[in-house]
């Protein structure tokens, strides 16, 4: 992991990266491409409220993908029921009459169900092995074990 890729908050050095997708209800395919090009903003805007960066983002009609940079202190679900009720909000408002023709009444935007997956940084196996070989404090194994995983000093 490169020193660039962290960020750095009062006590505390991070790189949580998530891979959220989020399906429509029924997995109808209502979602046009000014409906995602809309959404984006509002999708920066919620995550930004939370110190979190949305670095990509894009979709199909039955789904959306986000790529988060997380900030520590969000709870990924409650994160994730911010993105989707503002976004559901805003796209009611602006594209009512198209999305009117697929949910009647009040129904949800969005399916219950969520995907969230980790990802970026060394694989799960680098991490392990690093861990399991740390030093105990013995000064002759420091810097042999894994030289290229760099630890951030806070």
């Amino acid at each position: 992991m490169s020193q660039a890729s962290l960020r750095r908050g009062s006590h505390v050095v991070f790189s949580i990266q998530l891979h959220i997708v989020l399906i429509t209800k029924y997995r109808r395919k209502v979602l046009t491409q000014p409906m995602i090009e809309a959404m984006k903003p509002v999708l920066e805007r919620v995550l930004g409220a939370n110190q979190s960066i949305l670095s990509e983002f894009n979709g199909e009609p039955d789904h959306v993908h986000l790529l988060v940079d997380l900030h520590p202190d969000n709870n990924i679900s409650s994160l994730v029921s911010s993105l989707k009720s503002a976004s559901s909000r805003i796209l009611r408002q602006e594209f009512k009459a198209e999305i009117d023709k697929v949910y009647w009444g009040k129904a949800k935007l969005w399916h219950d169900s969520k995907c969230i997956v980790s990802c970026g940084g060394a694989p799960l196996e680098v991490v392990k092995q690093y861990i399991q070989e740390q030093s105990g404090g013995r000064v002759e194994k420091i810097g042999a074990i894994a030289p290229s995983l760099s630890i951030p000093t806070l």
